[in-house]
């Protein structure tokens, strides 16, 4: 009797579909075109037969797409995206999420404010996200922008006035370690999504239901600073010198967001690349994340 039961098991799961990955690109990127995420839809989809990969599109256009990187309010994009997913029949038994550089930030804004009401994410897969924020901005991505020097500029100067933080995404993860207080009262992404106003349950319980929140590093980062931020570290606040780590940090001391139950449990993985930002081989991503957390 148990043999069969075990070789019904096995039967149901070989010719079961894999489960569907979602993908959500970072500023300067695109969710289709070759020389961004459309390659590596592709790449997926050669390494899992038969599997549905979604390349989120914010916008009616591929160009609309990258402009909504640099312009369209977080909040915005984020419940633009929890009400495609819903709406995907092929989500609604789960998938597995993969975030790319601020794209990282939006999906796990996703997974924490509606996580409840779509498919189950399974695994979240976060290359190169700022989840602590920045505190300096030398490049803008993948594609060069005439934006990305206004940009730079304007962080500079007025990041947390209430029109900056609507009419620039980058502003809403703009992190100055030198004014805590101004960063925690006025930011209206990060620090919302990060629970460092009050506590959100609802967010702490749906990025709890993960089965892996994996953190991938880029050691050679010379876009993000700081890099630590990939890994939830920053600079120690009051100052813009010395890092802290995920592990000395208040957000994980106080567990404001679950995060250190989910490092106890083995739900938070920590790795890391030698390379510039989002530079891996597919080798590495095969071994490092595909075959332990896709298949």
């Amino acid at each position: 009797m148990w043999s069969k039961i075990l070789l019904l098991f096995l039967i149901k799961n070989i010719n079961a579909d894999p489960t569907p990955i979602v993908l959500w690109h970072g500023m300067g990127d695109t969710c289709c075109f070759s020389f961004s995420l459309g390659s590596f839809k592709i790449f997926l989809q050669e390494q899992i037969p038969g599997v549905y990969v979604h390349s989120l599109r914010v916008g009616n256009s591929t160009v609309e797409d990258m402009e909504n990187g640099y312009f369209m309010y977080p909040n915005k994009q984020v419940d633009y995206v929890c009400d495609i997913i819903s709406k995907d029949p092929k989500l609604q038994n789960g998938f597995n999420a993969i975030g790319f550089s601020q794209g990282c930030q939006f999906f796990r804004a996703v997974i924490q404010r509606c996580g409840h009401r779509i498919g189950p994410v399974k695994n979240f897969i976060s290359l190169g996200g700022q989840h602590q924020g920045v505190y300096g901005l030398p490049h803008c991505g993948a594609l060069q922008h005439q934006s990305c020097d206004y940009v730079r500029k304007l962080l500079n100067y007025a990041a947390y006035y209430s029109w900056v933080q609507k009419s620039l995404v980058q502003a809403t993860y703009w992190h100055d370690p030198l004014d805590e207080d101004t960063y925690k009262s006025h930011s209206e992404f990060l620090a919302e999504i990060n629970n460092e106003r009050t506590i959100n349950t609802t967010y702490i319980e749906n990025l709890n239901n993960l089965n892996h929140f994996v953190l991938v590093k880029f050691d050679g980062d010379s876009i993000v600073q700081p890099k630590e931020t990939e890994w939830f570290g920053f600079y120690k606040p009051g100052q813009a010198k010395k890092l802290i780590t995920l592990q000395e940090s208040e957000l994980y001391l106080q567990d404001r967001l679950g995060l250190k139950r989910m490092d106890e449990a083995g739900k938070l993985v920590f790795l890391s690349v030698p390379g510039d930002h989002l530079r891996f081989s597919e080798d590495w991503f095969i071994q490092n994340v595909l075959e332990p957390y896709l298949i």
